[in-house]
């Protein structure tokens, strides 16, 4: 049975990544106000990917016997400055998700949780792929910002991204 304070850790993870789907949700938003519609799509798929998150830690919770508490989460910000100044948002953020994701895999290792610990690999791993991904594309958005057809293009190429649930499982 996992520890009341290690549930308590997760349940603040799903909020955390609730509150990352309304992120990258008010960050497609902007894009889509800007008529960038790739953008937008690469942003709403990273909503998607943050709520399936939620959804895997909420089932782990359960299997668990833990205690699921659905907690409240902050309003996102809406106005961003630019492009890169949203992409390099969108990977400080992911930063921050890789810390709190350690702290509970610290906290679960001090406690001998070796379960809590096994499951949260798979977050570890995903979490180096997203630093990796939204490092890479705030390195493309400064190489196109000032090129409407670089930028045009990169749109082009963020618009084929799909989001595909069993590569999240």
């Amino acid at each position: 049975m996992i520890t009341s304070k290690i549930a308590s850790l997760l349940n603040e993870q799903i909020a955390k990544e609730q509150y990352a789907a309304q992120y990258y949700l008010a960050m497609s938003a902007w894009f889509t106000s800007r008529d960038l519609e790739g953008i937008a799509n690469y942003f709403r798929v990273q909503s998607k990917e943050e709520l399936m998150h939620a959804d895997k830690m909420f089932d782990y919770l359960a299997d668990v016997g833990g205690e699921i508490k659905i907690l409240a989460i902050s309003q996102p910000p809406n106005e961003f400055i630019d492009a890169l100044d949203v992409f390099e948002k969108a990977l400080e953020h992911e930063k921050s998700v890789t810390r709190s994701i350690f702290n509970i895999v610290k906290a679960a290792n001090d406690e001998g949780d070796f379960a809590t610990t096994s499951f949260l690999q798979w977050f570890i791993n995903e979490q180096v792929e997203e630093e990796s991904s939204a490092s890479l594309l705030v390195s493309k958005i400064k190489m196109v910002r000032d090129n409407p057809s670089a930028l045009y293009l990169f749109d082009q190429e963020l618009g084929q991204r799909v989001f595909n649930p069993a590569a999240e499982a």
